[in-house]
């Protein structure tokens, strides 16, 4: 039963979108040499999902304070072949996934493609542990150590990596958008004023944020008895739920113990998505540390967004100076930053409540500098793979673009 429910638990947070203890870094220059442009991925999304589409692409890599080396997609110019004349858009997926999230679909409905169609110099990021991005200054990914972070480090490390980097590369300050997990990561960052002066905008698609009404009865009781903990103690610090070994193991169990496919599973946990395009059922299965489903499994139990929790008191005030993790205060985001918030009806992972509660969070800001999207039919993946996402969700977005 136990390794049956944190499955289901994986499978949850699947298609969410985001060492410990360590101060929230600020902001740094980094210097910008030719290497920074990769021209040698053979197999990567330049050349894998852009460029045979027809579309410009560079390959990029920027290293965190931390020492992770990230990789960072530039498309400069749309399908025309013309530059961009607009200012830069971060794209930031989700949990188990990487860039190719705002790819996936066709030109024509997929938002990567989108923006720069439509003038946009767009900047495709992908976080640490995902295929193109696991590497890191000293430690193998092989190592413990390497997967010893959770979305603390996301938010407090790989963002503003990647926001700085475009920022000097472009000299331009950007506009945002990332999708469920990505939100959580924005989210945080701006609640402790990080990047507020690069950043023009931001666009949350199925924001995370507060968790403790998700709808899902057998997540709840994933993250009540804390599972994921067994998991981290034995030793399983790289949770792949497609690469083999433990987790890999539990995936194939929740789909045997309960006569499923995985990919029904997938779909009635994170909702009845009503407009996915049936031909493409392909889904990214990227790694992620087991101390992020940790983290996210403490929000879900406590419905608190704080860092992440030692369970120890002692623990805790070595790496934080408190006995309790501190709290990101959604309040502490700048009235005047303009945001854009959408989300489903039918989303079983942003569920409408917990959206609510984000959005009393937001009940001061500035009534022109806050778009509030809600479209009832609507599931967790039609955000970023609906066929017809590009008028419902992708033109309003421009528009506010435009606006800010």
């Amino acid at each position: 039963m136990a390794s049956t429910v944190v499955t289901f638990f994986s499978l949850v947070l699947l298609c969410m979108a985001p060492a410990q203890g360590r101060k929230t870094p600020t902001l740094h220059n980094q210097s910008l040499t030719s290497n920074s442009v990769i021209h040698d991925y053979v197999d990567g999304i330049c050349k894998t999902m852009v460029e045979a589409q027809g579309y410009t692409c560079e390959e990029h890599k920027v290293t965190t304070e931390d020492g992770y080396i990230l990789s960072l997609q530039r498309m400069p110019a749309g399908r025309s072949g013309e530059k961009a004349d607009k200012p830069p858009v971060l794209l930031q997926h989700g949990i188990f996934s990487d860039a190719s999230t705002w790819l996936v679909n066709s030109p024509d409905e997929s938002l990567g493609f989108i923006l720069a169609d439509n003038g946009y110099d767009v900047w495709l990021a992908n976080v640490r542990g995902t295929k193109y991005s696991n590497g890191h200054t000293a430690l193998d990914s092989d190592d413990e150590a390497y997967w010893d972070w959770s979305w603390d480090e996301l938010a407090g490390y790989d963002l503003p990596a990647f926001v700085q980097y475009v920022y000097n590369y472009t000299g331009q300050t950007i506009h945002y958008a990332g999708h469920s997990l990505g939100t959580l990561m924005a989210l945080a960052a701006l609640s402790q004023g990080q990047g507020l002066n690069m950043l023009r905008s931001a666009a949350l698609l199925c924001p995370i944020a507060h968790m403790n009404q998700i709808t899902s009865l057998l997540t709840k009781i994933a993250a009540d008895t804390f599972i994921a903990n067994d998991l981290y103690w034995l030793g399983i610090h790289e949770f792949n739920p497609n690469g083999g070994g433990a987790a890999s193991k539990f995936v194939e169990d929740i789909c045997n113990k309960l006569n499923l496919n995985c990919s029904s599973l997938l779909t009635l946990v994170t909702g009845p998505n009503c407009c996915l395009n049936s031909s493409m059922t392909d889904i990214s299965s990227e790694p992620t540390a087991t101390k992020n489903l940790i983290h996210l499994s403490q929000m879900i139990k406590t419905g608190k967004i704080a860092k992440y929790d030692y369970g120890d008191e002692g623990e805790n005030m070595q790496h934080y100076g408190h006995a309790v993790p501190p709290l990101y205060d959604m309040t502490a985001i700048p009235n005047e930053f303009p945001l854009f918030v959408t989300y489903g009806g039918q989303d079983m992972l942003s569920d409408v409540k917990d959206v609510q509660v984000l959005l009393n969070d937001l009940q001061h800001h500035d009534g022109n500098k806050l778009v509030v999207l809600f479209k009832e039919d609507y599931a967790h993946l039609d955000f970023v793979r609906a066929v017809n996402a590009n008028q419902i969700i992708y033109d309003p977005i421009i528009a506010f673009y435009k606006a800010n």
